[in-house]
């Protein structure tokens, strides 16, 4: 599913949080969101996820606008926030149950969802385990089997690997790879951290509230003549808007 913006803007009171935002995101495919802490990324999270109203422009999720269709258009849609979704004090299959009751699953749908993301993640030892005995990284697993148990096409997760060392980032970004190449799952994954956009994925460069530039990160660099993509962000955040 394609998620397509036009002319975003957003204020908090007289501070510009996105100025004029427009992309698209191609379907069935990895996008980075990439740009330093401040640079309104959290916002558009808020927008698309509807925690946060829309002020200007549109938002449109496959042929939804946000604003008119949001039932039909949040059906499609998987989320991983920065900060956990998950309640601590409950185990994982009983987040997940839960979860599963939230988006109108049926019993017997709920729990063939839940044991095949299970498998996928691992989680198949840690039904009964309540979340805050996990560590990092198998709590953002149960976070990742959450948004995906309604079977959504376009999958957003704001900086999810917040707090886990390299070896489990790593291995998460692997599996998101994984999930765009044999389900078609379309995602935007927004971070800070330039070493988790690989050369080849689609990324969006934010800075101050503006799209910067938009493309195959390897391309963007050979086109400004940037050794790498973190020299390319360096650049665009010293240039004037």
């Amino acid at each position: 599913m394609e998620l397509q913006a036009t002319e975003v803007s957003f204020r908090y009171g007289s501070r510009e949080a996105l100025k004029n935002l427009s992309f698209r995101l191609k379907s069935r495919q990895f996008h980075g969101l990439l740009g330093p802490n401040g640079s309104g990324k959290t916002t558009l999270f808020g927008l698309i996820t509807r925690l946060l109203a829309l002020q200007q422009g549109q938002i449109r999720l496959g042929r939804h606008l946000l604003d008119r269709h949001a039932t039909e258009a949040m059906k499609s849609l998987g989320v991983v926030f920065q900060q956990s979704a998950l309640d601590p004090d409950l185990t994982v299959l009983q987040n997940l149950e839960y979860h599963g009751a939230l988006q109108g699953m049926n019993r017997k749908d709920r729990r063939q969802a839940i044991d095949r993301e299970m498998a996928r993640f691992g989680l198949e030892g840690r039904a009964g385990t309540r979340v805050r005995a996990l560590n990092g990284g198998h709590q953002r697993r149960v976070e990742l089997a959450r948004a995906l148990l309604h079977s959504p096409s376009l999958l957003i997760l704001d900086e999810p690997t917040t707090g886990l060392d390299l070896d489990t980032r790593h291995g998460l970004i692997c599996h998101i790879h994984q999930l765009c190449r044999d389900e078609g799952l379309t995602v935007l994954w927004a971070t800070h951290l330039v070493d988790e956009i690989w050369p080849k994925d689609n990324v969006l460069l934010l800075h101050e509230g503006r799209l910067k530039m938009q493309g195959i990160a390897e391309t963007l660099c050979h086109q400004t003549d940037s050794a790498d993509l973190g020299e390319l962000v360096q650049t665009l955040g010293k240039a004037q808007p």
